[in-house]
């Protein structure tokens, strides 16, 4: 007979979450502001070693109080027990990362702490003069925020932790684009400040301009020569480590890799017949998509285009409101913006603020062109926008009081949330949004693409054999050439977009693959529930229950979704 006694009172799992969610805005602003916090809008983390690991004692303590809160009278709750499986896995998984050393080796074209201060400046509100205040306070914190992030990577070098030569070389040629040559990304942000900060705000930029001339030129001068001869390529361990990080769940590789071939050669074929009827006797899908690049539907000018995307996202909440989902109010709004320029080539979102003060928004990488093929627009915008990305993820702020702001906002699983939406891109094909061939094609271009994730983001960190019945180089191993010339072979988009892909992929292993692995999730998850019910099954009530759940991991995201 065990002497334990239950304890009574003090906090449960959900509310644990919760406070989480506060003391990690004290160390970490960018999160402040991504939630809409004004206190954290003036402000930046701490990125060097000594900030990590105040973020990693943190977690550590979250999980001790977790471990008595579910102990406590009313932890066995459904609520509570779904918030704590997420906690657990998900501060768990952080540890790991950290643990391992990779926040001292974090080098990315798309995500690392430079691109989180540039990011964190977009969603700062620009509205009042106060908010423009704020705005020069977070400038004039760039330099001790990268030079934390610089001591962070001088830390890994210090520890034969390097990171990889062609993300160091990428995000060198990423500075020198966003110092530029008489105008600097951060005095072109400034510019719509009000007159009577002018000279405040000119000189914040200033300030933060000569910190990313010094980041470069230590990444040129002094790590670029550290890491020279390091590989890009991560291993099985690593791998293993990450992509439990991406995907909430523990990913049997092989078996990941074998789905992705057949995904593979179940869209090309399905693609070789749609590219019939867009280019009769067409030898390839990428014959015919290019054929569309020159004389297909397109739109032209960059303002131009956001407003398409904006029109096309309205449209789409008009025609799936009331029919196929159940949209609050505040959900409907979602913003189409054009990318500041000098970052990755792919399209992104972002979520709203807690309050829906900050709604949510896509954005669009130029790249330097002016005009965009629709058939590449359509089906992103609805990966991005609606039913996508915006319609999930601003329906967890909107349930935020209902479940735990932990599970709707930080507790984020990213093969969860890119699941959904290449699931939303499926969605639209099925209910008929996509009968014209070129955007058909378009469609399954972009299917393809994310196969072609998993093939390569395994095949290449993980050294695997290219099976026999590959159309391209069978029987060799991958390598991070191969990788590019697959996809460069198997896609529509240019070769700058598939450039910056492949380098995406070495710098967050792990990551690609959540888009397919999610998406069969989420379609294995409908259908168990569809078989469950079977002809009570209403899909506009599943689809409202599964995205008002909050996070998690792919493993529980199955079991839930089944269960709906």
């Amino acid at each position: 007979m065990s002497n334990t006694t239950t304890p009574t009172g003090g906090p449960l799992p959900r509310q644990v979450a919760d406070a989480y969610v506060d003391a990690l805005i004290e160390l970490d602003p960018i999160t402040g502001t991504y939630l809409g916090i004004p206190e954290s809008f003036g402000k930046l983390p701490d990125f060097s070693p000594e900030g990590q690991e105040a973020v990693a004692r943190l977690a550590r303590t979250t999980l001790d109080e977790l471990a008595a809160a579910e102990a406590r009278p009313g932890a066995d709750d459904a609520a509570e027990k779904v918030c704590a499986r997420l906690l657990r896995e998900r501060l768990s998984a952080e540890l790991a990362v950290h643990d391992a050393g990779e926040g001292l080796r974090t080098v990315s074209n798309i995500s690392s702490p430079l691109h989180h201060v540039r990011e964190a400046l977009n969603l700062t509100p620009t509205e009042t003069e106060a908010d423009w205040a704020a705005v020069a306070r977070r400038l004039r914190a760039v330099p001790a925020a990268l030079t934390g992030y610089r001591a962070a990577l001088q830390a890994g070098l210090d520890k034969g932790l390097p990171g990889g030569p062609l993300q160091v070389t990428t995000v060198i040629g990423q500075l020198g684009e966003w110092i530029g040559t008489e105008r600097s990304w951060f005095a072109d942000f400034t510019a719509p400040g009000p007159e009577a900060l002018r000279t405040e705000l000119d000189a914040a930029a200033e300030v933060a301009t000569g910190a990313l001339v010094e980041l470069r030129d230590w990444f040129r001068d002094v790590y670029g020569p550290a890491v020279e001869g390091a590989s890009d390529v991560v291993g099985r361990e690593r791998y293993a480590r990450l992509a439990r990080y991406y995907n909430g769940a523990d990913i049997d590789p092989e078996e990941a890799y074998a789905y992705g071939w057949s995904e593979f050669h179940r869209l090309l074929a399905e693609m070789t017949t749609e590219a019939e009827k867009v280019l009769p006797g067409a030898k390839t899908p990428w014959e015919a998509l290019a054929w569309c690049d020159e004389h297909g539907e397109a739109v032209e000018g960059v303002e131009e285009t956001r407003q398409w995307l904006q029109s096309l996202m309205d449209e789409a909440i008009d025609a799936l409101d009331g029919t196929h989902f159940d949209l609050a109010e505040p959900v409907r709004r979602v913003e189409s913006k054009i990318a500041p320029p000098g970052g990755a080539a792919a399209p992104y979102y972002t979520q709203p603020s807690l309050d829906f003060s900050r709604p949510g928004r896509t954005w669009l990488p130029t790249m330097g062109q002016t005009r965009f093929p629709a058939y590449d627009l359509v089906s992103t915008w609805y990966h991005e926008g609606v039913p996508g990305h915006h319609l999930q993820l601003a329906q967890w702020v909107y349930v935020a009081d209902r479940l735990s702001r932990y599970q709707t906002t930080v507790g984020m699983v990213s093969a969860n949330a890119e699941g959904w939406a290449l699931y939303a891109e499926r969605l639209m094909d099925e209910l008929g949004f996509l009968t014209v061939p070129e955007r058909r094609l378009g469609y399954l271009d972009a299917q393809m693409m994310r196969a072609i994730r998993v093939i390569i983001d395994i095949g290449m960190h993980l050294e695997l054999q290219i099976p026999a019945d590959s159309p391209f180089h069978p029987g060799e191993r991958w390598t991070p050439e191969l990788a590019h010339a697959f996809m460069a072979a198997h896609s529509s988009r240019p070769a700058d977009f598939v450039e910056s892909e492949i380098i995406r992929y070495q710098g967050m292993a792990g990551q690609a693959i959540g888009y397919k692995l999610g998406e069969r999730v989420w379609l294995q998850g409908r259908e168990a529930a569809r078989a469950r019910h079977g002809a009570e099954f209403d899909l506009k009530a599943w689809h409202m229950a599964a995205l008002s759940q909050g996070s998690l991991g792919l493993d529980d995201l199955l079991t839930e979704l089944s269960a709906l």
